[in-house]
């Protein structure tokens, strides 16, 4: 399974993204070896199980120009590495606390050429600056995530939804969300392949918590 994948649902892509998204392949493989990034068996569907997963994010919102984003806890890149070959002109800004997988974000985004690229090695807490969205894929619970972004949103407004947070979960999440007003958008309506059957984006918009 290949970008011909990605091009499946997102019909629009330029040469040069078709082109990014397919050298990902690659690239991550040749990371994988030195340090398992990414679990060896999802490495076959790396394309439906972590990029096409990362883009459900852009089914739900399509990032302004000049937008910025945070990716907190990012591990190799996801979901901020597809996201930010999807939206070029936005700027993206991927954190996590593990040194060698910011190492693996840096060469990939190097490999790409990504110029909308910034990768921290840290903690999300310590950010001093701000950002209008703010993604991950499931680090944590919701409400301890919240919690981690406080003072982090702009007040400047430039999408069709508030700033705030667009979270890639699955499963159950009714115990977890309780009491959060919040968008839930079902990935099975947007992807047919049975992985995202139980796959969701949560969306929170940063006044309806202590952000």
């Amino acid at each position: 399974m290949s970008a011909q994948l990605i091009l499946k649902y997102f019909p629009d892509l330029t040469e040069q993204q078709i082109s990014q998204f397919e050298k990902l392949e690659a690239l991550y493989n040749e990371w994988n070896e030195k340090i398992n990034v990414i679990s060896r068996k999802d490495m076959e569907s790396l394309y439906e199980k972590h990029i096409l997963h990362s883009l459900g994010i852009a089914k739900v919102m399509q990032f302004a120009p000049g937008t910025k984003i945070l990716d907190v806890g990012t591990g190799g890149g996801f979901p901020g590495i597809p996201l930010a070959i999807l939206f070029p002109e936005a700027h993206f800004t991927l954190i996590d606390s593990i040194g060698k997988k910011i190492t693996v974000v840096n060469t990939v985004s190097e490999g790409l050429d990504l110029k909308n690229v910034k990768a921290i090695h840290g903690r999300a807490e310590k950010v001093k600056e701000k950002f209008h969205f703010v993604v991950s894929r499931a680090v944590t619970q919701m409400p301890e995530f919240l919690r981690w972004l406080k003072g982090k949103f702009e007040k400047e407004q430039l999408n069709s939804r508030h700033n705030g947070v667009l979270y890639l979960k699955g499963g159950d999440l009714a115990e977890e969300l309780a009491g959060l007003r919040c968008e839930i958008f079902n990935l099975k309506n947007y992807f047919d392949e049975e992985f995202y059957d139980t796959k969701k984006v949560v969306y929170v918009s940063k006044g309806n918590f202590n952000s």
